[in-house]
């Protein structure tokens, strides 16, 4: 559970609440027998509903990693519970992995997504469980669960074609560069263009936060994908890594020198970016972070234990469900103009996104200040206090 004493006591949580927010609400976990490439001899799945407090449905994506775990989906699922109330959406927290190589050749992965499709299909159809793209799974696996269930509101980050958001494939990333871009003018009172950036991960969200950072003139130093990564001093060209990765699959001879995914932790910089995986700021190497602000880009890449060293060194972390909620916001968008048939424009997406991050954020700051807690402290109370609200206007208490 993520919720600690503190918090408990800032969002008023009474017990009954307390414990219908302890353990998820409902847990599947099937094998898959069918459907399985021959890459792997059957495919271990887990669903997990954390709260439907505010749903249904309940809003997560789907993770397909070799590594998954229950318990790294249920604390998933959890993170999704409050990222969704912290951006007052009428979601609940889900979260869905995939025991399966996420480098699988995408026929495999489409066979595997049939088959997930196809076990859960009345979760789908129901609207109990709406999945998006997450680690390890994009657009095209989404459409392979659109055209199981021929609705189109059934699942969020699909292609444009089939009824996806123009720029929900950015909108993660562009999320995490706006919040990146206000915190550092609330908190360093620096402007993006002076301002250095190391960001670990560069997927998805890693990506194309580094692309609209570099738009907006911040000095990215430093970059990392799952194999290695470079360092340049003097800013590295984004769109012209892009090429080199494409063409050379590594981000390997890039630029002054290889670059560590321990490494790129302790790079002496204004913010820092983890935005690849969880855990991977721990207590044995939060002590050598040196960067002033850590933005979250992944979900819980500071373990509790890291987030108390680098309090004490006065570092501040900008938690996940703030920084990285504006895929959630554009998936909203998304599920809502696929039940009415509605279209809209990239640059919408991206005003929405901006718009709702941006009032998350002052409110977090507000509460933060008038409480003398943490960002993470005062983004989990705040959307606590929603999920108490809505549990108790339903009579659930």
């Amino acid at each position: 559970m993520i919720l600690d004493a503190e918090i408990v006591r800032l969002a008023k949580i009474n017990e009954r609440a307390l414990t219908l927010l302890g353990e998820p609400d409902r847990v599947i976990n099937f094998r898959m027998r069918r459907h399985v490439p021959t890459e792997q001899e059957l495919v271990n799945v887990y669903v997990v509903y954390h709260s439907a407090a505010r749903g249904p449905p309940c809003k997560g994506g789907v993770r397909m990693s070799k590594d998954i775990t229950l318990e790294e989906v249920t604390q998933l699922a959890e993170i999704m519970t409050y990222k969704n109330a912290l951006m007052d959406l009428p979601f609940g927290g889900a979260k869905a992995g995939i025991v399966a190589d996420s480098e699988l050749p995408p026929d495999s992965k489409s066979l595997i997504m049939e088959g997930f499709a196809h076990e859960i299909r009345h979760e789908l159809i129901s609207g109990n469980y709406v999945p998006a793209p997450d680690l390890g799974t994009s657009p095209r696996e989404m459409a392979v669960i659109f055209g199981e269930t021929h609705v189109r509101e059934s699942v969020t980050g699909k292609p444009i074609g089939i009824g996806g958001l123009p720029g929900r494939k950015e909108a993660t990333g562009y999320g995490v560069s706006a919040v990146s871009e206000r915190a550092v003018k609330e908190l360093l009172d620096k402007e993006l263009s002076d301002t250095t950036v190391a960001v670990q991960g560069f997927g998805n969200v890693g990506s194309w936060a580094c692309h609209f950072l570099a738009e907006n003139g911040a000095k990215i130093i430093g970059i990392t994908d799952k194999h290695c990564g470079t360092i340049q001093r003097k800013g590295i060209n984004i769109e012209e890594l892009k090429k080199h990765l494409q063409k050379n699959m590594t981000l390997d001879s890039y630029g002054e020198k290889k670059l560590g995914n321990e490494e790129i932790l302790e790079l002496d910089v204004d913010v820092l970016i983890p935005s690849a995986v969880g855990n991977v700021i721990t207590k044995q190497n939060a002590g050598k972070v040196k960067a002033n602000i850590v933005i979250e880009g992944a979900n819980a890449p500071v373990t509790k234990e890291a987030d108390e060293v680098l309090e004490r060194n006065n570092i501040t972390v900008v938690p996940d469900i703030l920084t990285n909620a504006g895929g959630v916001v554009a998936s909203y968008d998304e599920w809502r103009k696929s039940k009415a048939g509605t279209r809209t424009k990239r640059v919408e997406t991206f005003a929405t996104i901006k718009e709702t991050l941006l009032e998350a954020f002052e409110e977090v700051m507000n509460f933060s200040s008038d409480r003398n807690v943490s960002l993470r402290k005062a983004s989990l109370a705040i959307a606590a206090c929603r999920v108490m609200e809505t549990i108790e206007g339903r009579g659930w208490l």
